[in-house]
Formats: C-alpha cells, sequence, structure tokens
C-alpha cells in the first residue's frame, strides 16, 4: 500500500471512481425497458434489439481480460479518464443515432469504457484497504454500484414514456463531462506502472474465442440451434478460447493469470458468480418483456415496478459487507440464494391477472437475495488471492461477469423466444374463439413462465454449491500484508 495516501486521499479518490462507476453501470442497464421502443422506433426484431444489452456485455468481456495489463502499463489516471471520454464518445454517437446500426456502434464505444472501470476500483480497493476492512467498503461501492441500475428502470421507462428515447444518452453527457473535470482535478495514480509488453496474440485469440461464443447463443434464439451458422459460431469460439486458456497458462506473463483458478475459493465463488449473473441479468431483460409485450403495461410502470427492489437491495449491500467482515461468505450465499429461489419459484406460473403488487414483492425478495451475494462473491474470491494476483483476479472475475451476463441473456431469450413460438402455435389451434394479439400476449406470458422454470433450475445449482464454500474466511497469507 502506498504510504503517501492519506485517509482523506482516500476517500476522495473513492468517490471520484465510484461516481464513475455509477454511470457506467447505469448506462448498462438504462435500455432494458425501453427495448420494445427502439424496436418500433427501427423496425427490429427481439432477437436483434438485444444485442443493445448482449453486444454491449460482449465488449465487456473481450476488453476486461486485457484490464490486468492496462493496470500494469498505465496510471489509475490514465485509465479512468480515458474511460470517460469512451463513455461520452459512445453516448454523443447513441444521441444523435439515425439507425440500429449507429446506435449500437455507440453502445459498443459506451462499452470499451465501462469495461475498464469496475476492474479498476476493485483493483484499488486491494492496494487501498487491508482485509479486515474490505468487505465494509465492498459494501458500500456496492450501494453505488446497485444504486444505478435501481433508478435506471424507472428513470428509463419516464424518459421514453414522457420525452424523447434520445435523452437517455443527452442526459449522461453533462454528468460524464462533471466525473472527467473531478478526475482531472483530484485522482491520483494508486500502485506503480512497469512497461510490460501487450501478447497480441492472445488478445486475438479472446477476442475471437470470447465473440464467436457468444454470436453463437445470441443467434440461437432466431436461427435456431440447428443452424449450421449458429453452431459453427460455437464450436470455433469453444476452441479458440481453450486455445487462449493453454496460452495463458503456459506465458510467463500471461494476459489473464488463470493460476487464479488454483485457488479452491476463487473458484467456487466464479463458478456460483456465473450462475447468479445470469439470473440478475437475464431477470432484468425478461421481467419488463413479460410487462410490456404480455400485460401491455408502459415502459414507465415496468421500469417502477423494479424500482422498490433494487433500492432495498442497494440498501442492504453495506449491510451485508459488514455481516460478511464478520462472519464469512457461506452463510450469506445460503441465505441470498433461498430468497433467490423463492422469488424464481414465485413467477413460474405466469397468468394475465398476476397482480402488479405480487410482481414488486417478489422483485423485493429476488433482491435482498442478490444483496447477500453481489459483493461478498467478490469480496470472498479477491480475499482468497494473493496481492500480486489482485488484479487478474479481478480481471478474471468482471471477464466471467460480463459473459455470464452475455450467454444468460441469450439463453434464456431463446428459451423464451421458442417456447412462445411452441405457445403460439398450440394456441392458434384456437385461433377462431381468441383474436390474433390476445394469442400474442399468452403466448408471450407463458413463455415468460417457462423461462423462469429454467432460471429456478440455475438457483438450485448455484445453492449446491455454496454449500461447498468453507464454514470460515479464507485469506490468502501474502495478501494479509
Amino acid at each position: 500500500m502506498d504510504k503517501q495516501i492519506t485517509e482523506t486521499n482516500r476517500k476522495v479518490l473513492l468517490v471520484v471512481l465510484i461516481a464513475g462507476c455509477f454511470l457506467s453501470t447505469l448506462n448498462q442497464t438504462l435500455l432494458n425497458v425501453a427495448m420494445s421502443d427502439f424496436m418500433d422506433v427501427f423496425a427490429v426484431k427481439a432477437a436483434t434489439v438485444q444485442w443493445l444489452s448482449t453486444g454491449f456485455m460482449l465488449v465487456n468481456g473481450i476488453l476486461v481480460p486485457i484490464t490486468a495489463f492496462l493496470m500494469k502499463r498505465f496510471s489509475t489516471r490514465q485509465l479512468f479518464i480515458s474511460s470517460m471520454f469512451f463513455l461520452l464518445a459512445g453516448s454523443a454517437l447513441c444521441a444523435c443515432a439515425m439507425n440500429f446500426g449507429m446506435l449500437l456502434t455507440g453502445r459498443m464505444i459506451q462499452a470499451i469504457g465501462a469495461g475498464i472501470i469496475i476492474p479498476l476500483l476493485m483493483t484499488v480497493i486491494l492496494y487501498l484497504y487491508p482485509i479486515e476492512k474490505r468487505g465494509s467498503v465492498m459494501g458500500t461501492i456496492g450501494f453505488a454500484m446497485i444504486f444505478a441500475p435501481a433508478i435506471a428502470p424507472t428513470l428509463s421507462g419516464f424518459i421514453v414514456e414522457y420525452y424523447s428515447w434520445r435523452w437517455l444518452f443527452i442526459g449522461l453527457i453533462p454528468l460524464v463531462l462533471i466525473v472527467i473535470i473531478l478526475a482531472f482535478k483530484y485522482l491520483m495514480n494508486v500502485g506503480e506502472t512497469a512497461r510490460t509488453k501487450l501478447d497480441i496474440l492472445s488478445v486475438f485469440l479472446s477476442t475471437i474465442g470470447f465473440g464467436s461464443i457468444l454470436f453463437g447463443f445470441s443467434s440461437a434464439g432466431s436461427k435456431g440451434w440447428d443452424s449450421p451458422i449458429v453452431l459453427t459460431a460455437i464450436i470455433i469460439g469453444l476452441i479458440v478460447t481453450t486455445l487462449f486458456c493453454l496460452r495463458q497458462v503456459k506465458s510467463d506473463e500471461p494476459l489473464l493469470n488463470l493460476s487464479v483458478f488454483k485457488y479452491k475459493v476463487f473458484t467456487l465463488t466464479s463458478l456460483i458468480n456465473v450462475l447468479v449473473t445470469m439470473i440478475m441479468y437475464a431477470d432484468l431483460i425478461l421481467l419488463p418483456i413479460y410487462l410490456q409485450d404480455g400485460r401491455s403495461f408502459t415502459a414507465f410502470e415496468a421500469g417502477l415496478l423494479l424500482l422498490p427492489g433494487a433500492v432495498i437491495n442497494a440498501f442492504l449491500s453495506p449491510v451485508t459487507g459488514r455481516m460478511y467482515d464478520k462472519y464469512g461468505a457461506r452463510p450469506l450465499f445460503i441465505t441470498g440464494l433461498l430468497f433467490i429461489i423463492i422469488s424464481m419459484w414465485g413467477v413460474t406460473d405466469l397468468t394475465e391477472s398476476t397482480t402488479y403488487l405480487y410482481l414488486m414483492i417478489r422483485t423485493v425478495i429476488l433482491r435482498i437475495g442478490l444483496s447477500f451475494i453481489t459483493m461478498p462473491l467478490n469480496t470472498a474470491g479477491l480475499n482468497a488471492l494473493p496481492r500480486e494476483l489482485g488484479s487478474h483476479g479481478s480481471a478474471v472475475n468482471n471477464t466471467v461477469r460480463q459473459l455470464a451476463g452475455a450467454v444468460g441473456t441469450a439463453v434464456v431469450m431463446t428459451v423464451y423466444s421458442i417456447q412462445t413460438a411452441s405457445h403460439a402455435a398450440e394456441l392458434a389451434k384456437e385461433a377462431g374463439r381468441i383474436s390474433s394479439g390476445q394469442l400474442a400476449k399468452s403466448a408471450s406470458i407463458f413463455g415468460s413462465s417457462d423461462s423462469y422454470l429454467f432460471m429456478l433450475v440455475l438457483s438450485a445449482a448455484a445453492l449446491a454449491l455454496s454449500f461447498a464454500m468453507p464454514k470460515k474466511k479464507v485469506v490468502s497469507k501474502q495478501n494479509q500484508s
């Protein structure tokens, strides 16, 4: 830890970093309830518009493996300010998008900035705070990171309902500019830089590997799992990703140090991270689709339903951070996953008469569960690693999270699309008795229920893994210094 950094400097540094992280996280989920609106504005299908979310996470997933290198090569100030400029440029392009391709390009540029910030923030925490305080600090950061998606759906719904979708991006621009000004004035560097060499082949392999896997999963919803394009993309992705992993294991200076998986607790938290992230991101897209397409609620009403649960999630985050410092990860994971399982089981039988209040309470239960898992998961994994592997552990964590979110969204949307089409075909036999509009709504509702049944299975698998966590906190000896 840099002895020159005082307690006041730490707080200022954290405030600036968290402000940037808040805007990046807000931006990531800001479009979820606006998807139906984009489908109408740009005349695209659900499988296409999904790329506004999936593509954002894909760029993050591709970029995050490089962040361990970037954090060695460039200073905290350079990385943070650069990421904010990418967010600014992407927002400006999206705000004046004339077609879907332009909008998607802007989202990709935004994602470059967002991909750097969270791993940077996590690594800075490892430098600034001792083991016994990290749970509480992560909890405070969790408040900011969770409060952004808490207000994003409601804010987005209100803007889409009463103004233009372009204000989703125009409104970000002055906020990003303020953070850039603050960063130039107050942000200081943490750690030391080194002139390490970038492994271009590893970057190429990770980009092709992760990109192909995601393209295959995302295309399955519209093209079908038996499509040669889908199968080829997934197979190529798996082969190239395997080559990437083998290269990292053999390299003296790996782009992404996979030796972090030698630590049992880190591996367990990564697996649980995959499942929980798949559930979380899929729910953020699936529930608004059910509300808007199946129940004809407005985007604002859909966003408003998500608000109470997400606000509770944000306020519980500092509490669960302190609980982690006191009790360790296992009891928190088990408690949280029991809440998640109850919330998933509660929406496996959705109907046209499922009440708004019921869905709101169910979402609150889900978010209480997530508050016991999200930040303690990161803290437990990173604490199990030696200090020198901290940046790589953070990069691996975020690579796993971004790809799991993207693949999870793609898989659940595939389940939704296939099941909705299947139910529509069954209901078409009764076409004489119901209108085509009613048929589409009913099929969408049944498809949503089937998707939540799939997510219930994922929740149960995550709970089973949480029992394998050690009863006491595991801390790497090298990480205690």
